[in-house]
């Protein structure tokens, strides 16, 4: 799981993979220690690792998956008030497990990170927006 403020009223929201349900879920910080009902996306199949950035450049956390089972990465959009596209996928080696976001070409873009359990290495999806 990880922890980003997700629909821009500066409160920590929490996002987290469901592996057993095939989706990624939001919970919405409404203060005081409390939050919302989880508000849940589709992904592929075993999604077990999460992180947020922006990734398209909209000054708003996207959400980046790991699809363990699908041997993909899901990026889903944040469109406002934290909700979320539908996720678009990019393939990955076998069993990506963990996902990461950073500037690995120095072009001021975000790349992704991201590491393949069952096949011994990691991939880098460099960005193109």
């Amino acid at each position: 799981m990880t922890v980003a403020d997700v629909n821009g009223d500066g409160k920590p929201d929490i996002i987290a993979a469901n592996s057993g349900s095939n989706n990624v879920c939001v919970l919405l910080n409404i203060g005081n220690g409390a939050f919302s009902a989880q508000t849940t996306y589709s992904a592929g199949s075993g999604p077990i690792c999460v992180t947020a950035a922006d990734a398209n450049g909209d000054g708003k956390p996207d959400i980046i998956v790991a699809n363990y089972l699908s041997n993909n990465v899901g990026v889903l959009l944040n469109i406002g008030s934290g909700t979320f596209t539908a996720q678009t996928t990019y393939s990955a080696g076998a069993g990506p497990s963990c996902v990461a976001v950073a500037d690995v070409n120095g072009d001021n873009k975000p790349d992704i990170i991201v590491g393949n359990y069952d096949s011994n290495n990691l991939g880098v999806l460099l960005a193109y927006c």
